[in-house]
């Protein structure tokens, strides 16, 4: 399977906003590839899901 790379892209206009929970670890982790790509922990977290969602079997 090709690994997820995370690249700063713009925000849809379609989006919903929802509360989640995560681990703490999972947090950081996020928050700091968005620091370090320069952008919003939201756009990393919505890449993370894309990427998934296009990649269950």
């Amino acid at each position: 399977m090709d690994k997820l790379k995370i690249v700063g892209k713009s925000s849809t206009k379609d989006s919903i906003t929802r509360t989640i929970r995560m681990s703490g670890d999972s947090y950081d982790k996020i928050s700091n590839i968005a620091e370090k790509e320069n952008i919003s922990f939201n756009n990393v977290v919505n890449q993370l899901l894309e990427f998934g969602l296009n990649n269950i079997e």
